[in-house]
């Protein structure tokens, strides 16, 4: 028997490979499914079953891609009703793959249709349980997504099927079993999730807060709803990709995989309604870029921010990268459902530039700089554009909290005339705000390179808690 974790730290996501005898199960698969098939072809074992924990929110799962090249058979949980073939396990059957079987386990509170999977070895011992997003290291799954599929469903009453869930389906297992969840740190699906991939029930018992044995109901819903912002607004439109069918993912890469000489790069621009996106780091785009482009990093939190700041994964979108990393944002772009990459830039920025272009700048300071502004002019504004809870931490006396995450209500509260210094934790965040304001007209945003990190470290600023500060948040 093999298990094995295939974790993508861009996603936080984790999937799994399962190997008995020759016969394989994958368990919540990226879209991009050849990487699976190999590792089959190299164990000479067969794709027997892709096993959906539930219809993901963050990403756009590859179990029809991968269903439709092995012949394997997508299975789902009670009360899954998907728009394409698969199969519906009952409540406690058991999927025989080679010479061990795996229970299904129906934990509704996340989703409704949420069903985590118990690993019996060949000696018939429960060793592992994959629980999706029913269970994660330090926390569990957020139960106020599935109301954008059904209106019927309210998060206190996810959260009360939730409690139910996790007291007698999950925690009366064996305090030895391995729990191999769906997502770690940095993912949306939960709040306190763990740096850690995994860890023994019997760990999680007695250090995660959603299992406190005492806990009551009430108490459980209290504490899992607290604290919760508003998910990302593409989440429902992936749900909504799982349930119903996308393009395969070989289409998608055909499709985003032209590349366009500056002259016709511009043309196309100029003729569509795409985005010109610039997967560049921060510092290198600030220095020079196409005038109104936008620059998330590759090199950074890419998908889930693509996800946060393009609200329509519709969008037709155009690439600047680095030369010879088109396929890869292409592929990472799929991952969440933006499907609609038209092409990129051949040659990247350099070659735009050489032709003679028109390009644009940022201008960006750093932290010895900031405190030389701020300390000769009684009018320098600096926007902080952390999250809230970051800012609550610790920020610098009498900045404006404006997170990246609610860009849209910043937007509508900054001054055109005024001069901003804008930093994040340590730059990435800073330049995606100051780029989508600038490509909407604000242009007296100025980016503080290093971020908080620098700034704190220069001594030169007075650090404050949470003590009802300003706030550009709605």
């Amino acid at each position: 028997m093999k298990i094995e974790q295939i974790y993508t730290g861009c996603l936080a996501q984790g999937a799994y490979y399962i190997m008995s005898e020759g016969e394989v199960a994958i368990i919540d698969p990226l879209r991009e499914v050849d990487a699976y098939i190999q590792k089959a072809l190299l164990d000479k074992a067969t794709i027997k079953y892709v096993l959906e924990t539930h219809f993901h929110a963050d990403f756009v799962s590859g179990h029809i891609d991968l269903a439709k090249k092995t012949g394997a058979t997508i299975v789902y949980g009670p009360t899954a009703a998907p728009a394409f073939d698969f199969y519906s396990a009952k409540d406690g059957e058991l999927i025989t793959v080679g010479k061990v079987n795996i229970k299904v386990i129906h934990t509704p509170g996340h989703t409704m249709e949420s069903t985590c999977y118990l690993l019996i070895d060949e000696s018939g011992k429960e060793v592992a349980l994959f629980s999706g997003d029913t269970l994660f290291i330090g926390d569990v799954g957020r139960p106020d997504l599935a109301q954008k599929v059904s209106a019927e469903l309210t998060q206190e009453i996810l959260a009360g099927h939730l409690y139910d869930s996790l007291r007698n389906k999950i925690m009366p297992l064996s305090n030895d079993i391995i729990i191999y969840p769906a997502h770690g740190a940095g993912s949306a699906c939960g709040k306190k999730m763990s740096k850690e991939t995994q860890d023994t029930l019997g760990s999680q018992k007695a250090t995660n807060y959603a299992l406190a044995p005492n806990m009551t109901k009430p108490e459980f819903i209290e504490a899992v709803l607290d604290g919760l912002v508003a998910p990302p607004g593409y989440f429902p439109l992936n749900v909504m990709m799982n349930i119903q069918g996308y393009d395969s993912i070989d289409t998608v890469l055909a499709r985003g995989q032209h590349a366009f000489a500056p002259d016709a790069f511009e043309a196309v621009a100029n003729e569509t309604k795409a985005l010109i996106l610039d997967t560049r780091v921060a510092q290198t785009f600030a220095k020079g870029f196409i005038p109104n482009s936008i620059n998330i990093g590759i090199d950074g939190s890419f998908a889930p921010w693509v996800g946060a700041m393009i609200p329509d994964i519709k969008q037709e979108i155009l690439l600047v990268t680095d030369e010879g990393r088109e396929l890869e944002v292409i592929t990472r772009l799929a991952r969440v459902g933006y499907d609609f990459t038209i092409g990129y830039l051949q040659g990247g920025f350099e070659a735009w530039d050489k032709a003679g272009k028109e390009v644009d700048h940022i201008t960006s300071i750093d932290a010895n700089e900031l405190a030389q502004i701020n300390d000769n002019d009684s009018q320098t504004l600096i926007l902080d554009v952390r999250k809230a809870s970051e800012y609550n931490t610790e920020h610098i006396q009498d900045a404006i909290n404006a997170p990246l995450d609610f860009i849209n209500d910043s937007m509508t509260m900054i001054d055109k005339d005024k001069k901003y210094m804008v930093h994040c934790a340590g730059g990435y965040r800073s330049m995606i705000f100051i780029s989508i304001l600038k490509a909407r007209g604000y242009d007296n945003l100025i980016d503080v390179k290093g971020g908080f990190k620098e700034i704190k470290d220069s001594g030169k600023f007075t650090i404050a808690a949470y003590s009802s500060p300003p706030s550009l948040q709605a």
